[in-house]
């Protein structure tokens, strides 16, 4: 190797003209991976296998030194090869192409190799480097890699497009006391001393970016919950109640969505394994690789204190990712520009699996609750996005992430379904599943296949859902005759942003009378629709619209008459009608205080959890940014007291822990703190409200928040009950945020201006909520500034959700004029402020920007 070494510095030189000549000759020397380029190299090549080599030293800091050899068909010579590696030049070490030393040129992200050191058909490509820390996710003592979207140029030297996919062999040489995880299986493990070099056989066909392997202080577990297939668990979860509760529930819960599946799709699971790791610092929720599933580690491991709602959050991630084998993993898209499809698929999937699991929970209430506030966010803003959004360079794909694909495409994909039909769209579905396995595809295929299912016209159909942003203002006009009795009912509707978009869609509608809901069903397809089946009933007492929870849009809402709302019995209608209220409260149509109070008056009552937490979410954010001081003054002592009283009545648990997140949010009065204390301080105990560890550590945060007299003797006991290492690493990383002292908070928040200390992309917006919090705005809105001038750095080093998290727990956490200039004031200032990032601010700071007209 040091002979190659010293050959590699003779080559460099030598290659410096041909360098030159490429950069004056060739277009696709450029940062990222343009679509340009990754049309030629598709075009050009085929078969690829990988077969790396990383040895992981024992300390965090030392590096990793790693092989790769690279195997492909040529079919093209006219231009020059690129592999991409967004590293440093000096972490590559040496180059063999076909078996000799060649010039190595890394220039903008990429590896160019001149055609005359390639043949048609079969080549080889050797590379000694050091791996590329920044999708590594390096701990003291574990580390797992996140590739998604275009990181895999980050870690090793690759083709790193979705489209050209690749079979993996993988060695990994760790600490002897270390277990491994990755897509392949363990053929072999050869100990020597201090170290353990596992090698991987041969994985499954795969993109880039499903590359993985974990590696460190983990516990293993296996089961085989159907009895022909063995699960493996990688996990670092010590609570031995949740590690029991758990166990045999997530394997279980792996292989319901697995049987549903299979036979949904009729298609057999594709690949060799089906393993997964519970991982405590993962950004997200999960992440689909395949045969290695990682989890965040706190939404699999619950204990006996978990709500319905959390037992039914967790099976919908397992059911997300198990989805993402047939939906992303077995069909991937074919540039990043349709990565929505595999995230609609992995939900709308996930909606479908809970229904046999979960037999007795209201399901339509369940996809309500879980998309519509969310895809309502971001689609009601200004920086709203069509579903399918342009993508001129894999650089910026983490970008196109957010609650549009996540949250407004399961409801674009179920109006679909019901104007297909079921059976229609499952055997398109089919069709396309078998068509594109273990090869890629994009939207427009998925169209001609659904097509030629239904008499509806897909592409113009599409065109508006998928190839449009924003949602319709719907209004209706309704006449009545002498008798008042309907004589006419049409629903216009007139898009948001004064577009002529039109939004066929279906949904009900529920008359109100005394003795009942008459439910009328209306399809709208044009500007103006006239309902049928409604001419000649007598004039309702009240219209409850979107009755069913499938239409998309704000509805007409009954402002002067907000009290039937607390008594719809149907759950769907009720839980969609506080929704609406609050939609029309952002649209100016009912002032705040009213929607506030409408809120509270369903907090009394309630009693479905999943509504409660709509309840909940609305009264905090009514509460927090859009009534004014006076307001707020009188509304927190009601909601205090609604919420405390509600608390000491026979409820069943799942109400209970739910109406205390409420409490524990908003209990910053002298009473509400010493109420809030005695809980935590276990002087109090609420019959059937059962906390765990992690709720007291929330607890012990939110009081400090709330300026409470023991606070730090609160935040000392807190840190010394936390049982899990992981979890006391969090917590000491939270403290200056949680700190009295105004300057404390300052310099932790000038830190994060290094990379290094905004790793844990969780933790950080944990902290951003803690020092930006509303009781806390005086003191922190001078770095507003400072956070909007960072964010462009925090895009170039963060995973794809951190830039919106960094700016949803900032300057998203602010109502005030002062927030607004200085969002104002920051643009103006960036005429050239990228596009994507500007879209994102303007998603995160909607509430600040409607504020401002509504506290008027």
């Amino acid at each position: 190797m040091k002979i190659i070494y010293c050959l590699l510095g003779f080559f460099v030189l030598s290659g410096s003209c041909w360098s030159q000549s490429l950069k004056k000759n060739d277009f696709l020397l450029e940062r990222g991976v343009s679509e340009e380029l990754a049309i030629f190299r598709k075009q050009q090549i085929a078969n690829v296998s990988y077969n790396l080599s990383f040895v992981i030293p024992d300390k965090k800091a030392k590096e990793i030194v790693s092989n790769l050899v690279v195997e492909f068909k040529l079919s093209d010579l006219s231009r020059p090869l690129y592999l991409d590696f967004n590293e440093k030049s000096q972490n590559l070490k040496a180059i063999l192409v076909n078996g000799k030393n060649i010039a190595l040129i890394h220039e903008k992200e990429h590896i160019a190799i001149s055609e005359k050191n390639l043949v048609l058909g079969d080549n080889k490509i050797e590379i000694a480097f050091i791996a590329g820390d920044l999708s590594l996710n390096r701990n003291d003592d574990f580390l797992y890699t996140l590739l998604v979207p275009d990181r895999a140029s980050t870690l090793f030297p690759c083709f790193d497009q979705p489209d050209i996919k690749a079979v993996y062999v993988l060695t990994l040489t760790v600490p002897k006391d270390w277990a491994v995880l990755a897509g392949g299986s363990v053929k072999e493990k050869i100990e020597g001393g201090d170290i353990v070099t596992y090698k991987f056989g041969k994985s499954d066909k795969m993109s880039t970016y499903l590359f993985s392997f974990v590696a460190g202080e983990f516990k293993r577990v296996s089961e085989n919950p159907s009895g022909n297939r063995q699960m493996t668990m990688l996990y670092r979860e010590n609570n031995p109640d949740k590690i029991k509760a758990s166990t045999d529930t997530i394997f279980n819960l792996h292989q319901q969505s697995l049987n549903f599946l299979e036979n949904y799709t009729q298609y057999l699971f594709p690949f060799q394994k089906l393993d997964f790791a519970s991982i405590p610092v993962f950004q997200y929720g999960g992440m689909e690789h395949v045969g290695a599933i990682q989890y965040r580690e706190s939404s699999l491991f619950l204990d006996n204190s978990a709500t319905d709602s959390e037992k039914l959050n967790r099976a919908k991630l397992i059911a997300h990712e198990t989805a993402h084998m047939w939906f992303g993993d077995l069909v991937t898209m074919k540039w990043f520009d349709d990565v929505w499809m595999k995230e609609v698929f992995a939900n709308f999937m996930a909606d479908k699996i809970m229904n046999p699991i979960f037999p007795k929970v209201n399901h339509g209430l369940q996809f309500l609750t879980a998309h519509y506030p969310s895809a309502y966010a971001e689609d009601r803003s200004a920086g709203t996005h069509p579903i399918k959004q342009k993508l001129g360079n894999l650089k910026n794909a983490g970008s196109l992430y957010g609650s549009i694909i996540y949250n407004k495409a399961p409801i674009m994909m179920r109006q679909l379904e019901a104007s297909m039909g079921e059976e229609a769209f499952r055997k398109g579905i089919q069709k396309y599943i078998q068509k594109y396995a273990n090869d890629n595809a994009n939207w427009e295929d998925l169209v001609e296949i659904l097509d030629a299912e239904t008499p509806l016209d897909m592409k113009k159909w599409s065109d508006v859902w998928v190839n449009k942003s924003g949602r319709p203002i719907l209004t209706s006009h309704i006449e009545y005759d002498s008798k008042n009795n309907i004589k006419n009912f049409e629903i216009e509707q007139q898009a948001e942003d004064k577009s002529k978009n039109l939004w066929p869609q279906k949904f009900d509608i529920g008359l109100v009378y005394p003795d009942g809901v008459k439910v009328i069903k209306v399809s709208v397809k044009d500007r103006v629709t006239k309902v049928e089946n409604v001419l000649g009933l007598s004039k309702p007492t009240t219209i409850i619209y979107n009755y069913n929870g499938f239409g998309y849009g704000v509805f007409p809402v009954d402002v002067n008459s907000l009290d039937y709302i607390s008594v719809i019995k149907d759950e769907v209608a009720r839980a969609y009608s506080y929704i609406n209220l609050y939609e029309n409260m952002l649209a100016g149509v009912v002032v705040p205080e009213k929607v506030f109070e409408s809120c509270l008056e369903g907090v009394k009552v309630e009693q479905n959890e999943l509504v409660i937490k709509i309840l909940s979410n609305q009264l905090n954010t009514i509460f927090w940014k859009f009534l004014t001081e006076k307001e707020q003054n009188t509304g927190q002592e009601q909601l205090e007291e609604v919420v405390y009283q509600r608390l000491q009545l026979d409820l069943p648990k799942n109400i209970k822990k739910t109406l205390f997140g409420l409490f524990s949010s908003i209990a910053y009065s002298d009473s509400g703190k010493e109420k809030l204390y005695r809980i935590w301080n276990k002087e109090d105990v609420i019959t059937n409200l059962k906390l765990n560890e992690d709720d007291y550590t929330g607890i012990a945060m939110n009081l400090a928040i709330f300026k409470h007299q023991k606070a730090d003797e609160i935040l000392s006991k807190a840190k010394l009950a936390i049982s899990n290492p992981d979890k006391q690493k969090r917590f000491e990383f939270l403290l200056p945020s949680l700190s009295k002292d105004d300057s404390v908070r300052d310099a932790f928040m000038l830190s994060l201006k290094e990379d290094k200390n905004r790793e844990k992309e969780t933790w950080v917006s944990s902290a951003l909520a803690n020092i930006h919090h509303p009781l806390r705005q005086e003191s922190a809105k001078k770095h507003l500034r400072f956070c909007l001038d960072l964010v462009t750095e925090i895009q170039r080093t963060g995973d794809i959700f951190f830039p919106k998290d960094w700016l949803n727990g900032t300057v998203g956490r602010y109502s005030s004029r002062y927030a607004y200039d200085v969002v104002e004031t920051f643009l103006k200032e960036n005429p050239s402020f990228s596009p994507i990032l500007k879209r994102k601010l303007l998603q995160a700071t909607d509430d600040l920007y409607r504020a401002q007209k509504i506290k008027k």
